[in-house]
């Protein structure tokens, strides 16, 4: 479900167009643009469904629905995907109707009705699949993704706390390419072994005696996992040379610095823009990585 995540979140990053007061957000209701991010949404959401169907659930449904237990797998770092996708929609579809000049109560309402509502279809969509099923702790995972956004909005009138994600290649693709991805975009998105999630924050957010510090500079604590080929087993052997050779699975957690784009001053309505979207990855830094056997270093980790 990798894929489908990140084209989610492209889908609902804010639209272009040509001229600068495009760009700028309405600082009132604008019927128009109220209309057009609707029809926008609706048209995205339905196509979307209708293009997954036919070509992502096409081959497993089976007309009859089903529940799946699937909280033990991938060391949770698919329900962390989930969270991150259901703050990034519930974000972007804010975002848009802020831009349309809809209130700030009305656009959260809106964006949480779209980040969850479109995530439970996918749901429905699953529980109809023979190869998953309907996952309630993926519907848990969906919920505090679009309530770590509304929290913060209703707290802070801001985001100070921002979900991230960076990716990189692991070396464990090639033992099971079928379940890791076999092209370089495939193992970006299935291998959950070169993924890390975020949670970035500008440490000038919150309180003034850290002034001193540029306020795009943010602290990450990051979550991920190594040697993790399958999805219940902590532990998988190959064979190597003649000999077998057992990986075993561990968490990963991960300290390292950020870029908080949307804290660089601008007064380009553009570049704001830009920034929002910039938003959604982590810059690559130097990493502290800690696991239950080691502490290690990366000079640069993405």
């Amino acid at each position: 479900m990798s894929l489908i995540r990140v084209i989610l979140i492209l889908c609902c990053i804010p639209f272009f167009g040509f001229s600068q007061s495009f760009w700028e957000s309405d600082t009132s209701y604008n019927k128009n643009r109220v209309i057009g991010s609707t029809v926008g949404l609706g048209v995205g959401w339905s196509g979307s469904m209708i293009a997954l169907s036919q070509v992502w659930y096409k081959d497993s449904w089976n007309g009859e629905f089903q529940f799946f237990n699937d909280g033990q797998e991938w060391l949770q770092m698919d329900k962390v995907g989930h969270a991150y996708t259901g703050y990034h929609l519930t974000r972007n579809t804010f975002n848009v109707y802020r831009w349309s000049g809809v209130n700030r109560n009305k656009s959260l309402l809106l964006g949480s009705i779209v980040g969850f509502g479109y995530l439970v279809n996918l749901e429905i969509f699953d529980g109809f699949s023979e190869d998953w099923g309907f996952s309630w702790w993926d519907i848990a995972a969906n919920t505090a993704g679009a309530g770590f956004f509304v929290g913060q909005e209703m707290l802070w009138q801001e985001q100070r706390l921002l979900m991230k994600f960076s990716a990189s290649l692991s070396p464990y693709a090639q033992y099971r390419p079928e379940v890791l991805g076999s092209s370089i975009p495939e193992r970006i998105l299935k291998d959950y072994n070169g993924q890390t999630y975020w949670i970035s924050a500008s440490p000038q957010s919150f309180t003034e005696k850290l002034a001193f510090l540029p306020p795009w500079l943010a602290l990450s604590a990051g979550y991920s996992v190594d040697g993790k080929l399958h999805g219940m087993d902590n532990s998988f052997q190959i064979s190597q040379n003649g000999s077998l050779k057992t990986y075993f699975a561990q968490r990963q957690f991960l300290l390292s610095l950020d870029v908080d784009f949307e804290r660089i001053p601008t007064k380009s309505p553009f570049l704001i823009t830009v920034f929002k979207a910039l938003n959604h990855l982590k810059v690559p830094f130097p990493t502290i990585i800690f696991t239950p056997s080691a502490v290690d270093f990366r000079g640069i980790y993405f």
